[in-house]
């Protein structure tokens, strides 16, 4: 089979990382596209064996320069999106002005594939600027690119996340955790290696025109994921429920710092369960269940923030 050229955007981050490796293995050739050639190509580099990876640094937005990538690729997948906003890096220029550039390149130079990932839980957030965004940008992408397929995830974890992670590091530190909505908001935690082969599914099966909710096996609340990072690094803490009045007062002070771990646009996100709706295509759906227990694999990198560090794992303790 003749080797597909793949175009990515996004392509440094935990999705991207674990999706070129994937692609690479399986006879894809991957062109990705980044802003800091420096900060994490030599990286990617070394996903896969010479000649099929090819790193560009670029400003995505620079339709005159990615442009000329479209003409020979097959694929498009655009992994791009933010949790907050800095300067021109809003919701708006990310979530619906990007996307719908990449739709109307895909179409103009007729590709066979346009895959978005897109987030789950959006429809029932109209409050929100993220969700708004999002659903804008789908809308646009569909008129452009009807035959593309939009991915909704839950909240992505892995070793190279900034969900469990951080997690983790402020349990490590702080003595009382906040909770928001008591904590009761659910979600389906997908692990990343389970999220990039649903859209390995997508393109070797060639689904197209598909929108389709990404979840884990599981349903765990905002406190049950809490609870479970607290266990595995062996920390007890206060968790105290805050009312909303002071979570946005919090969240607006935190909106000050370079990279804030609350928004007042997120605490609007929060109010809403992060699950299948029951009106779409899933994973499961299509032939793709998630298998990655939550507990089971957070405990494989969880060392890192135990007393001990790796000499806190099974291998040294059962010496």
């Amino acid at each position: 089979m003749k080797a597909k050229n793949c175009l990515i955007f996004g392509g440094t981050g935990q999705i991207g990382s674990n999706l070129l490796r994937k692609l690479a293995k399986n006879n894809f050739k991957v062109t990705v596209v980044t802003r800091n050639l420096h900060q994490k190509g030599n990286f990617i580099k070394t996903q896969a064996n010479a000649g099929y990876i090819e790193i560009i640094e670029a400003n995505p937005f620079d339709e005159k320069f990615i442009r000329p990538l479209f003409k020979k690729a097959d694929i498009c997948i655009n992994l791009v999106g933010i949790l907050f906003e800095k300067g021109k890096n809003n919701f708006k220029n990310i979530h619906t002005n990007f996307p719908s550039l990449l739709a109307s390149l895909c179409k103009e130079y007729e590709l066979d594939q346009f895959v978005h990932i897109s987030a789950l839980g959006i429809d029932d957030s109209p409050e929100s600027k993220y969700a708004v965004s999002k659903l804008k940008g789908e809308e646009i992408i569909k008129e452009f690119f009807p035959s593309t397929t939009i991915l909704r995830p839950s909240v992505v974890y892995s070793v190279d996340d900034n969900f469990t992670t951080t997690f983790m590091t402020l349990l490590s530190r702080l003595p009382i955790f906040p909770l928001y909505y008591n904590g009761q908001t659910k979600f389906m935690p997908i692990h990343c290696s389970d999220l990039t082969d649903i859209i390995f599914k997508v393109l070797i099966d060639e689904i197209k025109s598909e929108l389709i909710e990404c979840g884990g096996p599981e349903v765990l609340s905002f406190k049950d994921i809490v609870e479970t990072l607290m266990q595995l690094i062996q920390k007890k803490r206060l968790l105290l429920p805050l009312p909303l009045f002071f979570g946005n007062i919090i969240a607006k002070t935190m909106e000050f710092l370079p990279n804030p771990l609350l928004t007042t646009d997120q605490l609007k996100l929060l109010k809403h369960d992060n699950v299948y709706s029951n009106k779409l295509k899933t994973n499961s759906s299509i032939g793709v269940p998630s298998k990655k227990i939550f507990r089971d694999e957070v405990k494989k990198y969880c060392y890192m923030w135990k007393e001990g560090g790796q000499f806190s794992t099974e291998k040294y303790l059962n010496k």
